[in-house]
């Protein structure tokens, strides 16, 4: 759990701190957002994982020259508590000035930190950033942005929502226009999400205006993702659901919630935003 001196910080300035610190972590509890949304922890409707990249992970090795590389965490969306942004960022700042013998024992100490934190096993993967100098992906289906919509809030609402029960589906839909704000700092967060779904067609016009209703919505990213499933499953009713987001980078970090009802992989792959 938290204390309360990691507590007082959030959405504060913060002392960059370069020397290994695992009490930076910050946990925050998903139930109690779940807990609007009905969602009980022992009837999750939807199995999933939160990818975080990070773009500035750096430590010393045992002579103290200094290795650079590129992380992947995927946490489960099981897990008891999310990490907050900021804390996350200013804990992987903490091992710029610590030695470590060998590459192993970092991703060993990661591993063993975040799943403390939040309650459940995470996957580390490093890349060096030759490794990474790959082609960018693009995200999968129809891209909905071009639709000539009119849009007058930008509160999240839910009756935008709606599709024909006369026809159905199996499609995949997406937008480069989710952005909602952080739940601590106010601060934008920019964002594609991608639909796939098999039932009742989605009105393509509701979900573009439901989209950007989160505009000025302030919630974390796996919070964000997590009420358009739901959201689409009251109002649209589907058989199968799947919902995940490529969300911009900030402070050297990128987060990407994936929710679904009937499958466990997606196309991790960057896009051009990240």
């Amino acid at each position: 759990m938290a204390n309360t001196a990691n507590q007082s910080e959030l959405g504060k300035t913060s002392a960059y701190c370069s020397q290994y610190a695992p009490e930076l972590l910050f946990p925050i509890p998903r139930q109690e957002k779940r807990d609007e949304l009905n969602i009980t922890a022992d009837t999750l409707p939807f199995q999933g994982l939160d990818i975080w990249t990070a773009y500035e992970l750096s430590w010393l090795n045992a002579k103290g020259k200094p290795v650079v590389r590129i992380a992947e965490f995927a946490f489960s969306a099981d897990s008891e508590f999310l990490i907050e942004s900021k804390s996350f960022k200013l804990y992987l700042n903490s091992f710029n000035g610590t030695r470590f013998d060998t590459e192993q024992d970092v991703v060993k100490t990661l591993e063993q930190d975040l799943t403390q934190a939040c309650g459940e096993a995470v996957a580390v993967d490093i890349r060096t950033v030759m490794h990474d100098e790959t082609l960018l992906g693009k995200l999968p289906g129809s891209n909905i942005d071009e639709l000539d919509i009119a849009v007058d809030s930008y509160k999240v609402d839910i009756s935008l929502l709606n599709s024909d029960q006369s026809s159905v589906v199996s499609e995949t839909l997406n937008s480069h226009l989710l952005k909602s704000n952080c739940l601590v700092t106010s601060q934008p967060d920019w964002g594609s999400i991608v639909i796939r779904y098999e039932g009742p067609q989605i009105n393509h016009e509701g979900l573009l205006k439901y989209i950007v209703s989160f505009r000025e919505h302030d919630e974390f990213h796996e919070q964000c993702v997590e009420r358009v499933f739901t959201d689409i499953m009251k109002n649209c009713r589907p058989e199968k659901l799947t919902v995940y987001a490529r969300y911009v980078r900030r402070g050297g970090l990128d987060i990407n919630p994936y929710r679904s009802n009937f499958e466990d992989e997606f196309d991790i792959s960057r896009t051009s935003r990240q």
